[in-house]
């Protein structure tokens, strides 16, 4: 008989870790550096091991997991925006620990290169990029992850109108990014009317 920690880790793992890469890809867009996104992911991970016996069996597992790192990523970006008064000193520190190697690092793909070859081509990325935080994130979702509108909905703690309002007016805003490229590629691109 299995005492009922090994059990919680047991559970955890078959069932949360799967979805890491998936983690890792949507913080990397947050946060636009492969440290700070593992970071986020790492502290996701913990709370939500944290918080384990809470979870509802047979919900959307995905759902808590995307919601658990947004609030981690805007307490975190919250925090770091109030102590922007850094030394240099602890800069240093702060690089030397984002460059040391992890003791739990194993010999298998990293959860980064599994996230960017889910993501689109880097011109594709680029444009992404350019786009604001609010319509890149449901564009993520409902592109590159494929999640429908009521699991970005409840990820992102909005209406479903409002995440179908920002997909459009998000890939709209690609559309007008990606357009010059769309040409170069072959694609009959249809100017928009005004």
């Amino acid at each position: 008989m299995q005492n009922p920690k090994s059990e919680k880790l047991i559970s955890f793992e078959t069932q949360a870790l799967p979805l890491m890469p998936q983690l890792y890809g949507a913080a990397l867009r947050w946060t636009r550096n492969p440290s700070d996104a593992e970071d986020l992911v790492q502290e996701t991970f913990a709370k939500a091991y944290g918080a384990w016996g809470k979870f509802e069996q047979g919900t959307n597992l995905k759902a808590w997991l995307f919601r658990i790192m947004t609030n981690t990523h805007i307490n975190l970006y919250n925090k770091r925006a109030k102590d922007q008064a850094k030394t240099a000193l602890d800069d240093l520190e702060d690089w030397q620990v984002g460059m040391g190697e992890s003791l739990t690092t194993s010999n298998t793909r990293s959860a980064e290169a599994v996230a960017m070859d889910n993501l689109p081509s880097k011109i594709i990325r680029d444009a992404l990029d350019q786009i604001p935080d609010e319509f890149r994130m449901v564009v993520y979702y409902a592109v590159v992850e494929g999640l429908p509108y009521a699991e970005i909905a409840e990820v992102m703690d909005t209406p479903v109108g409002t995440v179908m309002s920002r997909l459009h007016r998000g890939k709209k805003m690609l559309k007008t990014l990606l357009t010059d490229y769309a040409k170069q590629e072959g694609y009959r691109v249809e100017e928009e009317e005004k």
